[in-house]
């Protein structure tokens, strides 16, 4: 942990910090000296990288709203504050509609893509109000734009909408969330494809790159943005068009009742 890095004091929890993205991310807070937890339901990879970077391991199944609540309340209780939450747990598709179509392995997908995020979210709330804290959630640039992995895209592409629509929710106890958007990240993930992806020419970036998009967002202090990142362009907030609705800004949700700002 650096004593005058731009975390100094700062508590952060990484999801599926055990490899990949996870652990770059995870190492930058804590060089820049942020108090780490990485948190993973694969032990002995996860206790390493917290080892090696002065951070904690907590085992959790990031599926369960249980194992988050579990998660960010020991974070917290072990530091006395949270500051930094990157959702960053996931998985690869491997099925889609059609022939072969695997309901278990759809299930699966959407729980650790999506149900992760939103059971993060709503575990780390209580204590992210406290500090004005930021949630940094890793989609994907296949949410951006058709995809082969057509399930990894629909959950991903659900993780965005979530993100574009909590922004203005969150923005009242100055809470952000953000969502990194990579494209093709040399991990695990692609172990198995990396041959055929690269014989097509088609960039692969390093973790460290969302490492950089991730201190990005959080030194810009957005909210609402998905930061494209990817190997062969400047990381930047993927440009949204505007689609105006006029009225729809007073909308709000209180008590599970629409109402509007002068009900």
């Amino acid at each position: 942990m650096t004593e005058h890095g731009p975390y100094h004091g700062k508590v952060a929890v990484v999801t599926g910090g055990a490899g990949g993205i996870g652990a770059a991310c995870a190492s930058r807070l804590a060089r820049g000296g942020a108090h780490v937890v990485v948190a993973d339901i694969d032990t002995e990879r996860g206790s390493a990288v917290a080892a090696r970077i002065g951070g904690e391991f907590v085992a959790a199944d990031v599926t369960r709203l249980a194992d988050n609540t579990a998660l960010f309340d020991t974070a917290a209780a072990r530091f006395g504050r949270l500051d930094v939450v990157h959702l960053n747990a996931g998985i690869i598709g491997g099925t889609a509609p059609g022939d072969g179509f695997d309901v278990d392995r759809y299930r699966h997908i959407v729980a650790t893509n999506l149900d992760s995020v939103v059971f993060g979210v709503q575990a780390a709330l209580p204590h992210l109000r406290a500090t004005a804290g930021a949630v940094v959630v890793t989609a994907s640039a296949a949410a951006l734009r058709p995809s082969i992995e057509v399930l990894y895209s629909a959950t991903k592409s659900a993780v965005i909408g979530l993100v574009r629509s909590l922004a203005p929710v969150l923005a009242a106890d100055g809470v952000t969330v953000n969502a990194l958007c990579p494209g093709l990240v040399d991990t695990p993930m692609i172990a198995a494809r990396q041959e055929a992806i690269r014989a097509a020419g088609v960039p692969v970036a390093d973790p460290a790159l969302v490492a950089d998009a991730l201190e990005a967002v959080l030194a810009a202090r957005g909210t609402g943005e998905a930061w494209l990142v990817m190997a062969d362009r400047d990381v930047a907030p993927f440009p949204f068009p505007d689609l105006p609705v006029p009225g729809a800004h007073r909308l709000r949700y209180r008590d599970g009742v629409l109402v509007t700002d002068h009900s």
